[in-house]
């Protein structure tokens, strides 16, 4: 059966860390992590680069019954609709239970951080998760993500969740509000389906819109406000950002935080080394292996996909998102990618490591000119199936 097979992969990192917090492990030092998604500041559902607005303190429930407000109310959203594949309705009947249950796999909601010094148990090409907000440097490992999915943190002082996926290979970060984020229990598309405290609404992580749950049938559809994280690796980012604080393995559970409970992405092992998946995906494209790494940006009008080696090898790809020219560029200092609107197609140039523009100014690949989309990397098949529909570079 399907559903055991997660639970089976949890189960058995929960029995290895029994009477342990944050057990040290090391992997290969030289192997470097090909996956995620992210920039160094926070930004607005179509990814322009600022910091979040302004949050109230936390307020976490027990769950299990809506409060009288609105999503609207309680939860900060956009102004504007991300796409979904299908009616809401649908999208609920196709979650299935992926093992364990509601809050099943914890959040971490009252995270500490430390000096990188502190940390011993990342090897240089492990993949972390890095944030910068209002001068402060976050880096959150996927190693510990890999065992809880969400943190309930605070950037620049707005209440935020970082969460992870790693059926899909995605990281994203949302404001909360005074509220917080857990895990339901439920996937989609192989995917982290999330719930808030104070309203008991889903929202898929990919999508990050809600739609009905056993908790709250019939919520407003709207999308969350999302923040970009980088996915790199240790090695990368601390030596970008050396005064980086990182998520601490104390976290109030016992787990082995040394080791990842699916596999390994230093060097690639588990579940992501194969092609299989452990729940039914939705259709898309069979264009790419599935967990070929793609860089992924949505907006309202539609979705693109960079496959992320040719970026890596191009530096800098054209192409459009709906019906409007979009130019990625790719940055070596954290081997990720960035999607910008160009309305205009003005022609731009990578040069060294800068983007040039048509005026021969050279700009930082996180810093063109131009207004971002917020941008990700996900499995291919996740994406696929999420946005069928999607413009596809490679």
């Amino acid at each position: 059966m399907v559903s055991p097979s997660r639970r089976q992969f949890l189960s058995a990192a929960a029995l290895a860390a029994v009477g342990l917090s944050g057990c040290v492990g090391r992997g290969s030092d030289d192997a470097q992590s090909d996956g995620g998604a992210g920039s160094d500041g926070a930004g607005s559902a179509d990814g322009a680069a600022t910091d979040p607005a302004d949050g109230g303190a936390t307020d976490s429930t027990d769950g299990g019954v809506a409060d009288s407000r609105s999503v609207t109310d309680a939860v900060p959203t956009a102004e504007a609709r991300l796409p979904l594949p299908m009616e809401p309705a649908a999208l609920e009947d196709n979650a299935m239970s992926g093992g364990p249950p509601k809050d099943g796999i914890p959040s971490i909601d009252d995270p500490k951080f430390v000096a990188p010094d502190a940390v011993d148990y990342l090897a240089p090409g492990d993949p972390v998760f890095g944030v910068v907000a209002d001068g402060v440097a976050k880096a959150y490992p996927q190693k510990i993500l890999a065992h809880h999915e969400i943190v309930n943190d605070e950037l620049a002082g707005t209440n935020v969740a970082v969460t992870y996926c790693p059926l899909t290979g995605t990281v994203q970060g949302f404001e909360r509000g005074e509220t917080t984020f857990g895990v339901s229990g439920r996937l989609i598309n192989n995917n982290l389906v999330m719930y808030d405290r104070a309203t008991e609404t889903w929202w898929p992580q990919i999508l990050a819109t809600s739609v009905p749950g056993p908790w709250n049938a019939d919520p407003p559809v709207r999308s969350l406000r999302e923040f970009r994280l980088v996915w790199t690796t240790w090695e990368r980012w601390r030596r970008h950002e050396p005064e980086t604080r990182v998520l601490s393995a104390d976290t109030g559970h016992a787990r082995n935080y040394g080791a990842d409970p699916y596999g390994s992405y230093n060097p690639r092992g588990g579940y992501y080394a194969n092609g299989n998946l452990l729940f039914p995906a939705l259709d898309g494209p069979d264009r790419f292996e599935k967990k070929t790494v793609v860089m992924g940006a949505r907006t309202a009008d539609g979705a693109a996909a960079f496959l992320k080696e040719s970026l890596r090898d191009q530096t800098l790809m054209t192409g459009e998102l709906g019906d409007e020219p979009v130019v990625a560029v790719y940055d070596r200092t954290l081997d990720t990618g960035y999607v910008y609107r160009n309305p205009d197609d003005r022609e731009y140039q990578y040069d060294d490591g800068s983007v040039v523009g048509p005026d021969g100014t050279a700009h930082e690949p996180a810093s063109v000119p131009l207004p971002g989309i917020h941008t990700f990397d996900a499995m291919w098949f996740a994406w696929a199936g999420y946005y069928p529909e999607t413009n596809v570079y490679e």
